[in-house]
């Protein structure tokens, strides 16, 4: 079946080999996606944030295997400057392939509970946020426009014209996630990227951002 998660109880990887950076994404799983220097560290990256995307399958109401972090690398694809700067930047060869619709369903479930996920976490982050190493990094409500700013370019990929959201406009974020959602459910459709890329891609932005928030709202 594409896209399916699980292959002989392990979960099927993809990785993406750039030259400084290595991507690893768990097929069927929006938004579990974790980088490291080499193949092996991408892995142990996705291994360690099991825990942390547990939550996120459970707001999706999609049953979380005991045994996740037993991996099948299925596909290797070749980085670009995409991949070294820090985010999944290639499609896989798998996700040109057709989808059902129960497929297509679990994929758009998912993909909302990483913002769901998200949203929770800025409901409770305070606005400042820890600086970074370097003492950079933006502050909640600059990240979460800058999500949003992706995922407007993201949509376009996909053919898709969205106008980005005021990040506090509540209403307005979600009639544009539901414009989102609507275009992943037609997840075969013929564009710059396959719709189970933009998926991933998108998922994974949210989802990021949102541990980043949970991780620089500590002391």
């Amino acid at each position: 079946m594409p896209g399916a998660p699980t292959d002989a109880n392990k979960t099927r990887v993809y990785l993406e080999v750039g030259g400084r950076r290595t991507f690893a994404s768990a097929v069927g799983w929006p938004g579990w996606a974790r980088s490291g220097k080499g193949e092996q560290a991408a892995l142990a990256a996705l291994a360690a944030y099991a825990v942390r995307y547990a939550p996120v399958a459970k707001l999706a109401g999609v049953p979380f295997p005991a045994k996740a972090t037993q991996f099948n690398v299925v596909e290797r694809l070749p980085g670009n400057a995409t991949t070294d700067y820090g985010a999944p930047g290639k499609p896989a060869q798998d996700e040109s392939r057709p989808m059902t619709g129960t497929e297509a369903k679990r994929m758009s479930d998912l993909v909302q509970a990483c913002w769901t996920y998200l949203d929770t976490v800025v409901a409770n982050a305070p606005s400042a946020l820890r600086k970074g190493p370097r003492g950079g990094g933006r502050d909640r409500d600059a990240m979460f426009d800058h999500v949003l700013g992706a995922e407007a370019e993201y949509a376009k990929a996909i053919g898709v014209r969205l106008r980005q959201p005021e990040g506090r406009d509540k209403t307005a974020v979600r009639a544009f996630r539901k414009a989102m959602l609507e275009a992943f459910d037609n997840p075969n459709r013929t564009e710059k990227w396959p719709v189970q890329y933009a998926a991933r891609r998108t998922a994974w932005h949210a989802l990021d951002h949102a541990w980043e928030i949970e991780d620089r709202s500590t002391a």
